[in-house]
């Protein structure tokens, strides 16, 4: 069964982070250099980072010379963002399901940030605030998993270690969600949690962003900006005016 708004409790444990600890921070800068030089964006452009986490992503733009802001729901996350703000980094608690009060040059949806709802209307509600929250000519930047290549390669079961936790993951494509159960010990007592990402492929994100008015310019399959590819491409990055 699944769970309603698993990651407002999920992304608020310190055992999110401390699963996903060794992220690669050398892929996400690539990524940011590739795809910002690429888009041309002059230095004065202010890059709506959403959901931003902790941060890691608005902290690089904001270091290439970029005015950003970046919005989360996890309290916890944005606490821990918030140490690196300055004149030009901001960051606040936004749910991406409401409007925002600001609009932006550009909006990043970075490493697999959507997708998380049990009813299609509520991801197209978040496209459609992305859309209403870009100035004219804006630029949407959607950073996601190829979700034709997981099913090719799914990795039913895995166990991972990271600090003294023993992490049992399971995964499971089910009624158009892409599930992963995780399970562990710590701190005196049995916990479980289950990510939800819903199966969107490429002919379905197609759809939404039609929905919503968005024109795709670039599909991309990886961080180095080459062609998409469905069925070897590591991610589906979509630009969109």
């Amino acid at each position: 069964m699944k769970q309603k708004d698993w990651f407002t409790d999920w992304f608020n444990t310190p055992y999110y982070h401390i699963l996903y600890k060794e992220r690669n921070d050398e892929d996400a800068q690539f990524f940011m250099k590739n795809i910002t030089s690429f888009l041309k964006l002059p230095l004065s452009t202010h890059i709506l980072d959403l959901p931003c986490g902790k941060g890691r992503h608005s902290v690089f733009l904001n270091s290439l010379g970029y005015k950003v802001t970046g919005g989360d729901l996890s309290k916890n996350s944005i606490q821990e963002a918030q140490k690196f703000e300055t004149e030009t980094l901001n960051f606040k608690i936004h749910d991406m399901r409401k409007p925002f009060n600001n609009s932006y040059d550009a909006v990043f949806n970075l490493f697999t940030s959507f997708g998380y709802f049990d009813d299609d209307k509520e991801d197209i509600q978040v496209l459609q605030n992305i859309k209403n929250g870009l100035n004219n000519e804006g630029t949407f930047v959607f950073d996601f998993l190829n979700a034709d290549k997981v099913k090719l390669n799914l990795v039913e079961k895995e166990t991972k270690i990271v600090d003294n936790i023993t992490f049992y993951i399971q995964r499971e494509i089910t009624d158009g969600f892409i599930l992963k159960h995780i399970s562990f010990f710590a701190d005196g007592k049995d916990h479980s949690y289950t990510e939800q990402v819903k199966y969107l492929n490429l002919e379905k994100m197609q759809l939404f962003f039609k929905k919503v008015g968005f024109t795709i310019t670039n599909v991309f399959g990886d961080y180095h900006l080459n062609d998409y590819n469905t069925t070897t491409s590591d991610r589906l990055i979509l630009v969109a005016k």
